[in-house]
């Protein structure tokens, strides 16, 4: 079987790109605006991508049957000021329309907040997916968390898989067994460690555990809680909102890490050591997936910002590996192919 060729546009750091690639695909072109990460992409796959895709004729990049996109996504998150397509970045979709309507690929694989399936009402979601039909493509979709591939991080994403042939199921593909942060923790190193009286614990009766992401907040910074109004036992509840501030167990998973956070603020606390300490970056990009090997930014700020703005690898990997298996390999499918699709029915 020959080579199953993909672009990468939105291009980042590489994440798509690596969950494709070791699925061997081959990519054949890619696109990143912001220089830091091009800078990156090159040190670590030995080209630099194209820059503005507002600027790139359709007609100039090669041949290829995947798109992959992880379009901006601050236009849509909770994060950002959630404007859509009145903001800038938003219209960029439109692009990746003009690339699908000029070079026809067999699939466009897109990842995105999760945000953005109810975004404006659900408007935004309509019009991206009512564009994909439009143009001759079978939609589905589904809302993935990365700590169902391997990986101690709670990260929900939307992923967008349109296909000009038979539709894709997300059913079939695999998820990996769950971990926790003891399972990726550098063991030697510099660690970044809080004094006692800098961070405050919660008591065990009060520890908040998710059952469903595997999240364990257990304790926060001690950052100016409130004065007044506080009831006895809810001292913790005051900054539990503001991510900078929290601590989480290394019994369980962390949070979503952000773009925003350039600092690298994301704190653990260690039970068997009974110490908290920040996450190392080489833990960051480890919770999306990135090999040790990997070249990272030596600029830690841009280093912190490219892993939040990154994939999780190993739940691209899975996809891919279900795209080649369900669509490129000609299989044919008995029993009740689709059954629990969720598809896009154009409303247009």
């Amino acid at each position: 079987m020959k080579k199953i060729k993909f672009i990468d546009l939105f291009a980042g750091i590489g994440g798509i790109r690596q969950g494709f690639e070791r699925n061997g695909y081959e990519c054949v072109f890619s696109s990143e605006i912001n220089e830091a990460c091009q800078k990156i992409y090159e040190l670590n796959y030995g080209e630099k991508p194209y820059g503005d895709i507002t600027q790139i004729a359709a007609n100039s990049i090669p041949d290829f049957d995947v798109l992959c996109a992880g379009f901006p996504c601050q236009p849509f998150s909770i994060c950002g000021k959630k404007k859509g397509f009145d903001d800038t970045r938003g219209t960029l979709f439109f692009d990746i329309c003009r690339i699908v309507e000029a070079k026809k690929p067999t699939v466009i694989f897109l990842e995105n907040v999760k945000n953005l399936i109810n975004h404006d009402s659900g408007n935004t979601f309509n019009v991206i997916c009512s564009k994909l039909h439009s143009l001759g493509y079978n939609v589905t979709y589904k809302i993935l968390n990365s700590r169902d591939f391997g990986v101690a991080q709670s990260r929900e994403r939307i992923i967008i898989v349109a296909t000009s042939k038979r539709s894709f199921d997300f059913d079939k593909v695999q998820y990996l067994p769950r971990i926790t942060l003891n399972d990726i923790l550098e063991q030697e190193g510099t660690f970044d460690y809080l004094s006692e009286d800098e961070y405050t614990l919660i008591p065990p009766n009060l520890i908040h555990t998710q059952e469903k992401t595997g999240l364990i907040f257990c304790g926060y910074r001690n950052k100016g809680t409130w004065k007044k109004g506080t009831r006895p036992n809810t001292e913790h509840l005051s900054r539990c909102h503001r991510q900078p501030n929290r601590i989480y167990s290394t019994n369980g998973i962390h949070p979503t890490i952000p773009s925003q956070e350039t600092s690298g603020r994301f704190f653990i606390y260690i039970p068997k050591k009974n110490k908290v300490r920040k996450l190392t970056i080489r833990e960051c990009y480890c919770l999306m997936g990135f090999p040790n090997d990997f070249k990272i930014d030596k600029n830690k700020g841009n280093a912190y910002k490219q892993i939040g703005n990154s994939v999780v690898i190993p739940m691209i990997q899975e996809i891919a590996k279900e795209i080649k298996i369900q669509i490129f390999e000609e299989q044919i499918f008995h029993g009740n192919f689709g059954a629990n699709i969720q598809q896009y029915t154009c409303a247009i």
